[in-house]
């Protein structure tokens, strides 16, 4: 029993107002095929740390039962400075279409993400490709590498983008202090607390995927949006009886 004295809405439009199914919450089948997982980096340096890190957790990812693609940022354009048809931007495009979560791997650079973390997630569009939005209803992780001491700075940014970008992003997260020392000569990293975070963070991102990916566009399902689609079709008839009276 709700203590609200006055429950009607009269504001909201009864045609695109839904309850949450249960059924399609819990759906009885998902899909079968590995997870499909895009990780990028923010680094392009020879001995790029964040770079190390991302295909550390691409290893840990493969073992957990993932498919996993890694995006060489070099060579990408800044935004607005190239046609959509670039090769590296259509590249980028492309994976992240094909991709079912990602992960964002960047160094901390004068207490930020790096310009080329920030340049690979604004070649991302919001508006949709081919009808589809490339990155709403998808699972995200965060990781950050620091030349000193631990920091948080580029992932909570990493993590506003997320939201903005309409991921589902994971609660778990990785920042990597000292990078330089965590990191043998061939790349692979050390084993310690930092590693095991890593190990955490990919797999809470498998489970939330494997969790939500065959339900993302319910989960990601607005009213907003149903009630402008409605809106959008009533013009449309009414436009169509308009010129047949005519």
């Amino acid at each position: 029993m709700s203590d609200i004295q006055d429950p009607k809405t009269p504001n909201i439009s009864e045609e695109a107002f839904q309850r949450p199914e249960m059924d399609r919450l819990f759906a009885s089948e998902h899909p079968a095929h590995p997870p499909r997982i895009l990780l990028l980096y923010g680094s392009l340096r020879d001995r790029s740390f964040s770079r190390f890190a991302a295909e550390e957790a691409a290893r840990i990812l493969t073992r957990l039962g993932a498919e996993t693609r890694i995006f060489n940022p070099s060579g990408l354009p800044l935004p607005d400075d190239a046609e959509a048809t670039h090769p590296k931007v259509a590249e980028l495009r492309d994976l992240v279409m094909w991709s079912e979560a990602m992960v964002w791997s960047s160094p901390e650079r004068h207490g930020a993400m790096t310009g080329i973390m920030k340049t690979q997630i604004d070649w991302i569009p919001l508006a949709p490709i081919g009808g589809v939005r490339p990155t709403q209803g998808k699972t995200l992780a965060v990781m950050q590498v620091c030349g000193g001491s631990q920091s948080f700075n580029a992932v909570n940014q990493l993590r506003i983008l997320g939201r903005w970008m309409r991921l589902l992003t994971i609660p778990n997260q990785s920042s990597v202090a000292k990078a330089w020392d965590e990191f043998d000569e061939a790349g692979r990293m050390k084993p310690g607390p930092y590693y095991n975070r890593i190990v955490d963070v990919m797999e809470e991102l498998m489970k939330f995927t494997l969790l939500t990916r065959g339900q993302a566009s319910y989960l990601t399902d607005r009213y907003s949006e149903r009630v402008e689609s409605r809106e959008e079709l009533s013009k449309r008839v009414n436009l169509s009886k308009a010129v047949k009276t005519d």
